[in-house]
Formats: C-alpha cells, sequence, structure tokens
C-alpha cells in the first residue's frame, strides 16, 4: 500500500465539525458587528484573537505537545477558511500567526518549539514571517539583510518590507544571509523577540484592502540576536525554511480566497433575494441565476484544489509545490472573479460601504499579489510542465 493511500479523503469528524461551527458562531458574533470598523479605522483585531485564544482557535494550529489541541492539522486550513469568509483581514493575521512559526516548526530543535510555539498556541502571544524585502520578494536569494557572528550572539542590518503583524507580532522569523559567498544556501533563520534592541518598524501602511491586518517594515540596526536563537541552532539552511514554509503556508492562502469567494457569493445570494426589479425578485432573472451558478462552481472547484493541496503539503508528499502553487493561483483568481461578479449585482449599492461586499471586493486582490504572485505561482507550474514534457510520450 502507498504512504499516500487515502489522501484525498476530506472527512470532518464529529469533533472537527463542532470547532468549524463554534468558529462560524465566534465569527458572526465577534468579527461581522466589528469589521467596517476596523477596516474604516484599520483596528488590529486584539479583541477578536483573544476570543479566538480563549476558544482555541489558534490551539488547533499547533500540536498537543507544544500548547496545541492536538486536533487533525487539517483543522487548520479549514478554520482559515471559515474566518476568511466573515473578514480576510481577520484571516490574514491570525495566519501569519502560523505562517511566523512555521519555519520554526520546519527546522527547530525542541527547546525551541517548546519555547516559542505554546504561547502562539495558546493565543498568549502573535507571531510574524519577516521574509521580503524592498528589493527581494519572490526572489529570495536577493536578500540584503545580513548577520555577522561575534562570539556567542549574531549582529542583523537590514529592512524588511511588507511584514504582515509587523508591530504587532512579539515573535518574529527573521531571515538573513550568514555566508554571502554561498548564495541561497548562505542563508539563515533568526528567531526575534519583539524588545530586541535595535529592532523598530516602519509607518502603518495605507493600504487598498484587509486594513484591519497590520503591515509595516521590519528595520534591524545593529540588532543583537542570542546564538540560541539561531533556528535549528544551524547557520546557513534558512533558505530551505523558507522554502519550506511557503509551500506549507500557500494553501492556506487558497482556503482564504474559498472563503472570503464563499462569503462574497451568500452576500450576494442574500442581497438577489430580497432585490425586487420589474416586479419579481432579481434572482428569479435567468442570467442572475447564471452568475450565482458560476461563482459555486468556481468556489467548489477552488477548494477541492486547496484542500488537495493542503492534504499534499501536510503529507510532505512530493507534489506538494505544484499544487500549492495550482491552488494558490485558482482560489486568488477566482475570489477577485466572484467578489467583482457579487459586487456587480449589487449594481449601485455594492459600490457603497453599506454592503460588506465593497469592502470583500477591495479585500480580494491581495490573494493575488502575497505569498507569490500569480504570476510567480505559473512560473512554478510551469516549471513542472517542461519537466512533464521531457518523459511526456
Amino acid at each position: 500500500m502507498s504512504q499516500y493511500e487515502g489522501l484525498l479523503d476530506f472527512t470532518i469528524t464529529d469533533e472537527m465539525q463542532e470547532m468549524l461551527e463554534m468558529a462560524h458562531d465566534l465569527c458572526r458574533n465577534e468579527i461581522v458587528p466589528r469589521r467596517a470598523e476596523m477596516d474604516e479605522h484599520e483596528k488590529f483585531p486584539h479583541e477578536i484573537f483573544k476570543k479566538f485564544g480563549e476558544a482555541g482557535l489558534f490551539g488547533i494550529m499547533f500540536e498537543e505537545k507544544y500548547g496545541g489541541l492536538g486536533l487533525s492539522p487539517f483543522l487548520t486550513v479549514l478554520a482559515i477558511e471559515v474566518m476568511s469568509e466573515y473578514c480576510l483581514g481577520v484571516a490574514t493575521s491570525a495566519g501569519a500567526v502560523k505562517l511566523g512559526a512555521l519555519p520554526i516548526e520546519h527546522g527547530g530543535t525542541e527547546e525551541q518549539k517548546i519555547k516559542y510555539l505554546t504561547p502562539l498556541a495558546k493565543g498568549e502571544k502573535i507571531a510574524a514571517f519577516a521574509l521580503t524585502e524592498p528589493g527581494a520578494g519572490s526572489d529570495v536569494p536577493a536578500l540584503k539583510t545580513h548577520a555577522v557572528k561575534k562570539g556567542d550572539r549574531y549582529v542583523l542590518n537590514g529592512t524588511k518590507q511588507w511584514i504582515t503583524n509587523a508591530g504587532q507580532a512579539d515573535i518574529y522569523t527573521v531571515f538573513a544571509i550568514t555566508d554571502k559567498a554561498k548564495g541561497p544556501r548562505g542563508i539563515s533563520c533568526f528567531i526575534v523577540e519583539k524588545d530586541t534592541k535595535g529592532l523598530s518598524f516602519g509607518k502603518l501602511e495605507q493600504k487598498m484592502g484587509i486594513r484591519c491586518s497590520h503591515t509595516r517594515q521590519v528595520i534591524m540596526e545593529d540588532m543583537e540576536v542570542p546564538e540560541e536563537n539561531l533556528v535549528g541552532l544551524k547557520p546557513n539552511v534558512g533558505f530551505i525554511h523558507a522554502i519550506k514554509t511557503l509551500i506549507s503556508s500557500r494553501p492556506f492562502i487558497a482556503t482564504m480566497g474559498t472563503g472570503l469567494s464563499q462569503g462574497a457569493y451568500k452576500e450576494a445570494v442574500k442581497y438577489a433575494r430580497q432585490r425586487e426589479q420589474f416586479g419579481k425578485k432579481i434572482i428569479n432573472f435567468q442570467a442572475v441565476q447564471h452568475m450565482l451558478a458560476d461563482m459555486t462552481t468556481k468556489i467548489e472547484a477552488a477548494r477541492l484544489l486547496a484542500y488537495r493541496a493542503a492534504k499534499y503539503s501536510l503529507n510532505n508528499h512530493p507534489e506538494s509545490a505544484r499544487y500549492s502553487a495550482m491552488a494558490k493561483l485558482m482560489s486568488s483568481e477566482a475570489a477577485v472573479s466572484i467578489c467583482n461578479d457579487a459586487l456587480q449585482l449589487h449594481g449601485g449599492y455594492g459600490f457603497t460601504k453599506d454592503y460588506p461586499i465593497e469592502k470583500m471586493y477591495r479585500d480580494a486582490k491581495i490573494l493575488t499579489i502575497y505569498e507569490g504572485t500569480s504570476q510567480i505561482q505559473k512560473n512554478e507550474i510551469g516549471s513542472y510542465v517542461i519537466k512533464d514534457s521531457a518523459t511526456m510520450k
């Protein structure tokens, strides 16, 4: 029997279903009444995160031995999808906690995992992933941030750009060059705590969407980090941690896309059932039905691909990178299309802040940009096309 037998079983147990229903209730009660205000005033969702922590929503993202609930890792993907249905900004910041933890999960020592993952699992602390720079996004080898070993410490200098949760997070996984001569094989990953001397943050970026999710520069000026905070206590393996993290996180972005799309679709159906034109509800017009049919079909197709990518990633399947790229590409582009159509169905009302679809429309675009643009995903998929073509009969 293959080690991947039954990998595409998406069965949700009763225990998982209970957690998801609780997540829906929590989001309806805590996010929906606040999301417009949080968006308008760029207010970070601290109160909501506190509720998430108390309910165990952060706990489902981690193993039991590190303070988590010890449930199916697949539940993390499903929970992030639920959050995204109600507010992509909240889901982005919550997902970034897991993103910041992934390099430690992939390469950290047991001591590092216990020390840093446990408070994240309990919702006591927030994490951030600091890889991107002003001149290096998907081009990881172009990093400029560098770390120099001095005694039992590393001194870091450089600037990270577009960092989700920057300024709010307590724990940062930071990537820096430790051996320039080795190129990408000379990158290391460090765990940096917020109160570290020499660490500061740039201005809050004024974004089009996901405005309650804070994005800032992370600035390091002669910042000293103890040697014990080098992930895995091994230098020059940070590139591997970064690639593993990106492959692991792309299914999360894909499910964020399906979650947002589901939320937009529900708003469109609700409006279509209420709005009357020419003496009948607009949901009875064939043109509207066709738009809704296209929307729900795209959602289900994107969801299945996202779940497949997630299952592959969680089980270290050799095709995980390929399917993570496909899922991220399809789901993010579908979300933009679905939110556009949902707003169109609202007519002029959808263009106002009186309806949540206006915010969803603005939020959707980021899905095609962060964690690798749609074009980067196509490059990744294209590399597999070339590889396949060499053996194609």
